[in-house]
This record gives C-alpha cells, structure tokens and sequence, in this order.
C-alpha cells in the first residue's frame, strides 16, 4: 500500500508540470495581457510599462516565463499580483479556505442526504417512497445551479432568514471561537443548501441503481440460500455497491475548486470563485496559475484517495 502511495506522488509532479505548462501557454494565446490594458492610459509611459513587464517577468519568452513560475514554484513563491500588487499567496489564502469550506460542507451534506435515500429508494423500489425520491432526484438534476442560486438569493433578501453574502458577521471577531463558527455555518448555509439540492439528484440515482443491480446480483440468491441472514445480506451488498461511488467520490474531490465558482459569485461568498473571474477578466497571470495549480492537485489527490478507499473497502482490489 505504501509503495503505491509512494509511486502516486511520484507521478503527481510531472502530471502537474505538464498540466501547468499547457495552461500557461493556452494563456499565452490570448491577444495582449494585463499591461496591454495600461498602454491605453495616456498617463503611463511606455518605459514605464517595460519596466514594470521586466518586474513581473513578462519580458521573456513564454517558456522562460514558465520555466521561472516553476522555480518560484518550488521555493513556494507564487508570484504576485498584477492588480494588487501583493503575493498570490497572501491573496488567494482565505479566499482558498473560504472555497474548501463551503465544498467540504456541500460534499458531506450531500452524501449524507443522498446515498442513505438512495440505498431506502432501491429497498422499496416502485413503492410510493421511491416514487417520491425519484421526482425530487428529477428535479434537482434539472435545474441549474446558477437558476436556484437566483431563486434563493430572492428568498434571502425578501425574508431575511438567510445573510447576504460574506463569510461572517461584522461583529464576528468579538466572538468566543464556537459562537464565531456557528457564524461561519450560518453565513455559509445559503451556498451550501444551493450546492446540496442541486448534487442530490445525481448521487442518489447512481447509489439507487448500483444498489438494485446488487439486489439482483447472483452472489445475493447465494447467500440467501445459504440461510445469512437478511442484516449480513445487506451488509454484502452495501460493500458491493459503494465500489463505484468511492471512484466518483474521488471525481468530486478533485472538483471542489471548480464546481462551486458560479453559486459562489452569485451568493456573494468570498471564494475563489470571484477572484478567479476577476483575474480571468483582467488577465492577472499568477492569481490564475495558482488557482489551476491547486485544481490540479486536488485532481490526483482525490483519485488516490479514491483508489485507497476502494482497496480498503474491497479486499479484491490490490494495490502494489
């Protein structure tokens, strides 16, 4: 198992270099950057555009350019800001907690709503129970997430039973600690309850009919009339069919960056979301590298973890 692990971060260094280095050049693509926008105020001298491109780096060859972010990469310097003037690192840190908060929150609630309802659906498959799930599953893969963000935004304003936007009250610092985290779920549960009812349809029906085709499996008539009884049964089946939700566990984790961005812009929650807009728009090179960077490192992440969980959970499966 170690051996394995070992080998996978291994591999995690040239999957990240090759990763950023084709991001860095489809960026490179793109007519003009951040300073080409500068040149067009009459009060910023063109020597004082070179002078500033040679600060940031950008008076080299693309390759060099990336070549040097690598190096500074390695030393954890990831670079800074074109608009802010400040290390990336500074920038983008609690806007980066703020973003795994809010994913990590959606993600347990999700799986702990969807696969127990998932597993009750396909025990009581074509009753009134599963019915009902169902069309609540329908519903949630239907609607878009930015849509119900909308709607929600609407009901928070007009009841005020939700904040507005931010990730903590204004008073928040004079709290002891538990009351200030009671504050961050509070002020996080508006984005996390879009996010849940929207990931609640897709889950539950991958964990509804992996657990029905379990149900009809050979392995389980066997057992059966073997005289197991029905709890062990269960217990079989229920190991059998979480296979292919721990794979899609690991899918999830590695899009915990990106699958928040646009609920996160309309709920006004201070995630990476709107820093990344804002530095696609304004074409801020380091806040997007750093952005994709940490994507793609909870991308091979989540896929060990997945691979690690499945080992752990189906004997079967070896990892050397």
């Amino acid at each position: 198992m170690w051996r394995y692990i070992g080998k996978r971060f291994l591999h995690l260094v040239p999957l990240l270099i090759g990763m950023t280095f084709l991001s860095f050049l489809v960026m490179q693509l793109a007519p003009g950057d951040y300073f080409t926008k500068l040149s067009l105020d009459p009060q910023i001298s063109p020597e004082t555009l070179k002078l500033m491109r040679q600060q940031f780096g950008l008076g080299a060859n693309p390759v060099i350019q990336y070549l040097k972010w690598l190096r500074n990469l390695f030393t954890l310097n990831l670079g800074v800001s074109f608009v802010y003037h400040i290390p990336v690192a500074t920038l983008i840190r609690e806007r980066l907690i703020n973003t795994l908060f809010l994913s990590l929150i959606t993600l347990f609630l999700t799986w702990l709503v969807s696969v127990p309802l998932g597993v009750l659906a396909a025990i009581k498959a074509h009753k009134p129970v599963d019915k009902i799930f169902s069309v609540f599953a329908f519903v949630s893969i239907s609607i878009p997430s930015f849509f119900l963000a909308l709607l929600f935004l609407v009901f928070a304003a007009r009841t005020g039973l939700f904040p507005l936007g931010g990730s903590q009250g204004v008073f928040a610092g004079e709290l002891s600690a538990p009351l200030r985290f009671a504050d961050r779920l509070w002020h996080v549960s508006l984005p996390a309850l879009v996010l849940t009812i929207v990931g609640f349809g897709g889950l539950f029906r991958i964990t509804r009919a992996n657990f029905l085709e379990n149900l009809a499996a050979p392995f389980v008539t066997a057992l059966r009339g073997k005289g197991l009884a029905e709890r062990k049964v269960f217990h079989h089946v229920l190991r059998n069919s979480l296979n292919p939700l721990i794979t899609l566990l690991g899918y999830e984790l590695s899009g915990l960056l990106s699958g928040v961005a646009l609920v996160e812009i309309i709920l006004s929650w201070p995630g990476l979301g709107q820093l990344m807009l804002a530095a696609v728009m304004s074409q801020d090179l380091y806040v997007i590298m750093a952005s994709l960077f940490f994507g793609g490192l909870l991308l091979v992440v989540g896929n060990l973890l997945a691979d690690i969980l499945l080992a752990v959970n189906d004997p079967r499966i070896r990892l050397g």
